[in-house]
């Protein structure tokens, strides 16, 4: 594998920030509509970076009273906390398709160290005379440590949201001219 260097940015229409959470007993799935992104890629891998900012005012989970208590203090406090970013702080290569990206995560103030699997899905030219990357990445957080731990109780020492939260990123990004 071998990856262009430069800096590339994430194309929202072809980019998908998603999230899925254990809800009683099942998981409700959500995405962010706004964000904007760079990946700058460098020889060796391993100098490579990945910036990434999230309005969380943009969340859908398909459910708008549900995004409205989402946006609440309750969970993201979008009006005080508008964002959430990340920051990568190293690049792990595993193998020619495979890489582990490590980096900062911050949401409502509280950062967090987050690790990134993330699967390179190949490198080409565009129909409008571009280079595109794509990748997909997955990790997990625990919301209660960026104070996001909002709950309601249920029979048997249960609760009605889990606290992992798995985070699924699918990314399409384009080369600087």
């Amino acid at each position: 594998m071998s990856i262009t260097t430069g800096t590339w940015n994430l194309d929202p229409t072809h980019t998908e920030i998603g999230f899925a959470v254990r809800h009683i007993m099942s998981k409700v799935r959500g995405k962010f509509e706004t964000f904007e992104g760079s990946i700058v890629s460098a020889d060796p891998i391993s100098d490579s970076t990945v910036n990434v900012e999230v309005d969380l005012s943009s969340i859908n989970t398909g459910t708008a009273d549900r995004d409205n208590h989402l946006r609440s203090s309750d969970f993201f406090d979008t009006e005080t906390h508008p964002k959430m970013t990340f920051t990568s702080t190293g690049v792990v290569q595993k193998s020619d398709e495979s890489f582990v990206v490590n980096g900062d995560l911050t949401i409502k103030g509280v950062t967090k160290p987050l690790q990134l699997d993330v699967d390179f899905l190949g490198e080409g030219k565009d129909p409008w005379g571009g280079t595109r990357v794509g990748v997909e990445a997955t990790g997990e957080i625990s919301r209660k440590e960026f104070g996001i731990d909002f709950n309601i109780p249920l029979e048997g020492d249960k609760v009605m949201i889990g606290d992992k939260i798995t985070i699924t990123i699918n990314a399409e990004a384009v080369l600087e001219a």
